[in-house]
Formats: C-alpha cells, structure tokens, sequence
C-alpha cells in the first residue's frame, strides 16, 4: 500500500507518518501542495493507493470573515482529492470535525445525525464531507474528531501548561462539553480502519467519554503533577469570539463496532499516556 499524507506538518500528519513508519509514504505539507489546484492535486495522487486528507483551513474565528478561503481548502480541495482518489482507485479517508453539527444536542451525535454546522468554518467543513462522499462514494471514510491535543504543534493542553508557567490563577470555560483527543490515538485508528478494509462511510474518531473544557485543563495540570486547584470556572460569556462554539460536541461510535472495530479508549486514559511520553512537553 502506498500513502499519501496532504496537510502533512501539522499535529495529526506527524503523528500518522509516525504510525505509518515502514510503509511507503508521501508526506505533502502546504508547501508541497496547494489542494485548490485540481491538476496538482491529480498528479500527486497518481500512484498511491490510499490519501490521507489533513489539510485544512482551521482558523476558525477568521473563517466568519474570510468564509470562501476557508471553503477553498476544506470543500473544494477535498473534493478535488476524493475525485483524484477515485480516478486512480484510490480509498481516501477526509478528517473532518464536530462542527458539523449545532452542538445543540443532549446525547452524543450519531454518525448518521444530520450536519447542521452554525459557523462558517463548520459549513466549509460539512461541505467537504458532503464532496469527498459523492467524488469516491465506495472509497471515502470520513473521520470526524475535536478537541485535538498532540506533540506537534500548539493546542490547547499545551496552552494550559504555558499559562500554568507564568501565572498563579486562570479561568476556563466549563459550559462546552466535549472530548479531548490525543492526535497520536487517532493517527492510531486511522491506520487500522484501512488496515481491517472496514467499510467506506463516516466514523467518529474522538477519544472515548466527555469533559467540559475546565476538566479538561484541571486534568492536564493533575497528570502533569501541578495542583488543579489554580484554575477556576467561569462560562462561555467571558470569552466571547466571532465564530460560535458548539456548547455539546460528544460524539458517538457505533460505526467502529459495526466494522469490528473498538472504539476509541477513554480520554483521561489516553491523556495520561500522552503526558508520560512527553507529548505535552514537546517544542
């Protein structure tokens, strides 16, 4: 099997070059190439037999302003990389997010929950998943996850460390609830949903359980020895944005046991391996 990586340098394209060493990859970053370019994006697909979608225009908050650079990148580079991945018999797996849906829900979304994206960066999103299905309908698995956290690149979890570094006390929201992922996890099932020639179809790939963002940080501070105590709750009031925040993005995973496979494990779990590896610590 050979593999193409788009969106190669960030978190999630590191750690699955990581997870595919060994195998025969092509490693693109954005450099290397401009999704928006159909006959660039055909002739880099020529010859692999799997494409692995991690660009992205993840700018959320500068989405609501800049709505058609962000559907360049995630709807209409990922159809052409769905309709390149078709053309040559090529299975293409799109990562894709939470904000697909209106985080208005009480239980976690199902896979077959209808997108209802209420941000710019959401409908690019949706819009994707909605080219990538019906460009490679027999070969295209779409893999939703949020709330990424991993050794290559900023995040959230490593932010917390930084502030822990220079200040006594801080506040983080605790009324969005959702499930931190290790990138390192996902790259993981990634590989072996095209490993187990699961069945084309959209999967869920977010670590197991749920946390608001305010458990999320206090657990980062405890696994990483530090006193969770310092970091006080507050509401999503406090730090308004452009773009609006899904306040419920649970996910859930029957499509993995429905293609024999188990889901991801739980989120505390894997946030302690993440810390015990030095993911958190990495520059």
């Amino acid at each position: 099997m050979r593999y193409l990586i788009t969106g190669a340098s960030g978190m999630l394209g590191r750690d699955l070059q990581s997870t595919l060493e060994g195998r025969e990859v092509t490693a693109l970053g954005r450099a290397d190439l401009d999704v928006t370019d159909a006959a660039a994006v055909l002739a880099a697909v020529r010859g692999h037999d799997v494409v692995i979608n991690c660009a992205a225009y993840t700018k959320v908050d500068d989405a609501e302003t800049h709505e058609a650079d962000a559907y360049a990148v995630n709807a209409t580079g990922a159809g052409n990389l769905a309709e390149a991945a078709a053309a040559v018999g090529a299975k293409i797996v799109q990562v894709s997010t939470d904000y697909v849906f209106d985080g208005h829900a009480t239980v976690p979304y199902a896979e077959v929950t209808p997108r209802a994206p209420i941000s710019a960066y959401g409908r690019t999103k949706a819009a994707g998943e909605e080219l990538v299905l019906e460009r490679n309908p027999d070969g295209a698995y779409v893999v939703r996850t949020a709330w990424l956290y991993g050794a290559h690149g900023p995040n959230f979890a490593k932010t917390m460390l930084a502030i822990a570094a220079s200040r006594d006390t801080w506040s983080v929201v605790d009324d969005q609830l959702g499930q931190p992922t290790w990138t390192a996890d996902l790259a993981a099932h990634i590989v072996a949903l095209l490993d187990a020639d699961a069945p084309a179809g959209i999967y869920h790939g977010t670590n197991s359980g749920a946390a608001t963002w305010f458990e999320f940080a206090r657990a980062v501070l405890e696994e990483s020895g530090l006193d969770p105590e310092r970091i006080t709750p507050t509401d999503s009031s406090a730090f308004v944005r452009p773009a609006p925040r899904p306040s419920y993005s649970v996910l859930g995973h029957e499509a993995w046991a429905a293609a024999g496979l188990s889901e991801m494990r739980p989120w505390r779990e894997a946030l302690a391996d993440a810390v015990r590896h030095g993911a958190l610590t990495t520059v």
